[in-house]
């Protein structure tokens, strides 16, 4: 579409003209969920006004979680919120495909890393501890959803990494350890911006909230097995917990 008309010098802000009506579109079907939006430059020529007005017109769309910015790539159609149950036995795979879609798991970085205070006190060891460091990202149909920062215990778990190397799978590394079960034993959730790193690997805008749980898994006998801080994309995900 072109030379779309706004209504000049009647009290209301171009830029919330051009946000209703590309929210019309998507609401009236116009655009579906994931879709891409035309560029600024076409959203310029089209309502012909400046590339400040319809920028303000998308950080409201943005703000109102309609649609998501990714940085360098565009503006989409937001797509709809998963609802991700953190039980006594969360396993990613099993969510993502109870709510009927594809999961995937890509694993970013493997490395024997010095435990930090906070690890170091979830897992009872002592600080400086060496631990196992897992990066991995969560996707559901493709889109990145979460991303977890693993701790596992050494030397104990030190077969997690050859594991974690060929599937991608966390229950599948811990299985290797000799972990056939484990279960959530606490978790602590909190809000904060993302960092650049994680905005980008996230796909979202980096003035966009994320959602942030540090959890600790522990086997059969209690003993802690994992800790996690795991960073939600929370445009895409709300977290539900289940007793």
């Amino acid at each position: 579409m072109t030379g779309t008309p706004l209504a000049r010098g009647q009290g209301v802000a171009l830029w919330r003209q051009i946000a209703a009506a590309l929210e019309s579109e998507i609401a009236g079907g116009g655009k579906g969920a994931g879709e891409r939006l035309p560029t600024e430059a076409m959203l310029t020529a089209r309502f012909a006004v400046n590339r400040h007005t319809v920028r303000r017109a998308l950080e409201d769309l943005e703000a109102r979680g309609l649609i998501r910015v990714e940085q360098g790539r565009g503006a989409f159609v937001a797509e709809d919120v998963v609802d991700y149950r953190l039980g006594p036995r969360t396993r990613f795979s099993e969510v993502i495909r109870r709510l009927n879609r594809e999961p995937a798991g890509r694993v970013l970085r493997i490395a024997e890393v010095a435990a930090e205070t906070q690890v170091a006190e979830a897992l009872g060891l002592r600080r400086g501890r060496l631990v196992l460091r897992v990066d991995r990202l969560g996707l559901s149909n493709g889109r990145p959803v979460v991303l977890g920062q693993h701790h596992f215990p050494l030397p104990r778990c030190a077969a997690a990494a050859e594991a974690l190397g060929l599937d991608g799978s966390i229950t599948a590394a811990l299985a290797a350890c000799g972990v056939a079960d484990y279960r959530r034993r606490s978790s602590r959730i909190t809000a904060r911006l993302p960092t650049p790193e994680e905005a980008d690997l996230l796909q979202q805008s980096r003035s966009r909230p994320v959602l942030v749980a540090e959890s600790l898994n522990v086997d059969p006998d209690g003993e802690p097995v994992d800790f996690t801080l795991a960073v939600y994309a929370a445009g895409r995900v709300q977290l539900v917990v289940e007793p």
